[in-house]
């Protein structure tokens, strides 16, 4: 990786024995395999048996779970907040783990319609719960600082599972407790 990134820098006409950027190719490869760790994480690992008996049948919402991630497409950042909930069936998952959750999957190439959703069926396949609502709001560099440069739009997508797409009035709480 850190001869790739060399080559890139001198490909743009740099030079690297210039003082600021001798270490840069070291450096830039320590931060994309930072910046993309997720990819050597596994859901197991990450929830590391923290999941909680609870006779709790009620929503469970973890708002503003800040966010970076990388867009597949230009290797530019978007950054943002996920807001999960879940509706407990017996267990609940440690609050920590969900921020986690979404580190996991903000830490890879991705497009946020596809990240929204793996977190959602994450978040379900751990908790067995009775129903997952995920909504991610984020800013994306590639259209910031390249392209149409709007510099205020945002994307917002969501992902509801179970009771939370079958039940408008389990999704409404959830949305309304988001905004």
């Amino acid at each position: 990786m850190e001869q790739a990134f060399s080559k890139i820098i001198t490909s743009l006409g740099e030079d690297l024995n210039r003082e600021g950027l001798k270490d840069t190719p070291k450096r830039a490869a320590k931060a994309m395999q930072y910046l993309t760790r997720g990819y050597h994480q596994s859901l197991e690992e990450v929830v590391n048996g923290a999941l909680f008996p609870s006779d709790n049948s009620e929503m469970v919402i973890v708002r503003n779970i800040e966010l970076y991630s990388l867009c597949e497409h230009h290797l530019l950042p978007f950054i943002g907040k996920a807001h999960v909930a879940y509706i407990p069936q017996g267990q609940v998952l440690g609050l920590s783990k969900v921020a986690r959750i979404v580190d996991m999957f903000a830490r890879r190439l991705q497009i946020q319609e596809n990240m929204t959703k793996q977190i959602a069926e994450a978040i379900s396949e751990v908790t067995g719960a009775a129903g997952v609502g995920v909504v991610i709001e984020a800013q994306h560099m590639c259209m910031m600082m390249r392209g149409v440069e709007k510099q205020n739009a945002s994307m917002t997508t969501s992902m509801m599972l179970g009771c939370f797409r079958d039940d408008e009035r389990t999704r409404n709480e959830f949305l309304s407790l988001v905004r």
